[in-house]
């Protein structure tokens, strides 16, 4: 792959990585002006602070590659700025999954209490490492040099391979248009937690949001993980593997997606009609709906004769 569309392949990565780090910030800083962050122990806003300043460096790491590549580099393309963009955005997903266990620690903890509240954020976190660092790290040694793929344009287009290339960057433009969705309805759902209309839903509704939440941010995580891969297990370079586990994992994670969705359509429904059996009739069928939509008629379609 010439160095171009290396650095440009790098710089995307930041961007879809940076998307889940601004949300997450910005759920941090608005949390503190909500009305029950006040009524929360001084240890669980300590922590809280301490999950901004942590979010803020993630943001921060993010952000200096395109710094760097104008200022050191004056904007040429050289394998320096790539390097550059590897090394931070790795360093950069410490910080962005210790900040993304410190918010769930304060919501869960304020719900559920302080063992749980330890639990779910210890939780948050490694599975956010498993997936942004583990896997990378797991794939780094077993990494190959991609034969190179021409593409003949007298082919039939049913017929033609499309290059490796263009198909992982499809694969994370995909990812890309995914991603900011989610990462908006992960912010709501945390911010939602610390206002008083949610503290007066019965119990039920707050153990489907919270269950929500959780599949929402495994969602996001399973988004974010293919631009760690990329640039953690195969330092950037075009790999048929790193193709088969991204697209993989961008189709995994509109399953929690659908879920997380589906849980909050049942609330704000129960929160309209304040019918717990229109609430959930509502939430499965968005389950149903999007499932089906998504995954179901794809599939389908993949699958029926041509």
């Amino acid at each position: 792959m010439e160095i171009e569309r290396r650095l440009k392949t790098a710089l995307d990565e930041s961007r879809l990585l940076i998307l889940g780090a601004q949300v997450l910030f910005g759920f941090q800083f608005e949390a503190a002006f909500q009305e029950l962050f006040s009524s929360l122990p001084a240890s669980s806003r300590y922590i809280h602070c301490a999950g901004l300043l942590l979010l803020l460096i993630s943001v921060g790491l993010l952000i200096a590659p395109s710094l760097f590549h104008q200022i050191i580099f004056e904007g040429e393309s050289r394998s320096g700025a790539i390097n550059a963009a590897t090394v931070l955005a790795g360093a950069s997903l410490l910080p962005l999954t210790i900040g993304l266990g410190a918010a769930a620690f304060v919501i869960f903890e304020r719900m559920f209490g302080r063992e749980l509240g330890i639990a779910v954020g210890v939780c948050f976190t490694a599975v956010a490492l498993a997936l942004l660092y583990g896997l990378g790290l797991s794939l780094r040694q077993n990494r190959r040099r991609p034969k190179s793929e021409a593409e003949s344009e007298s082919e039939p287009e049913s017929e033609r391979q499309t290059p490796l290339t263009s198909k992982i960057e499809q694969m994370l433009t995909e990812a890309r248009v995914i991603i900011p969705g989610a990462q908006a309805l992960l912010g709501f759902q945390l911010v939602a937690t610390l206002t008083k209309a949610f503290d007066e839903l019965p119990a039920l509704f707050k153990y489907i949001h919270c269950a929500g939440l959780c599949a929402v941010a495994l969602s996001v995580v399973l988004l974010m993980t293919p631009a760690a891969v990329h640039r953690i297990g195969f330092g950037g370079e075009d790999d048929p593997l790193f193709f088969r586990i991204g697209s993989r994992l961008v189709v995994a994670g509109s399953i929690p997606l659908a879920a997380g969705i589906a849980a909050d359509v049942a609330v704000v429904f129960f929160k309209a009609t304040e019918s717990t059996n229109v609430a959930t009739s509502a939430g499965v069928a968005a389950l149903v709906v999007l499932l089906g939509f998504w995954l179901l008629f794809p599939f389908y379609c993949a699958r029926s004769p041509k």
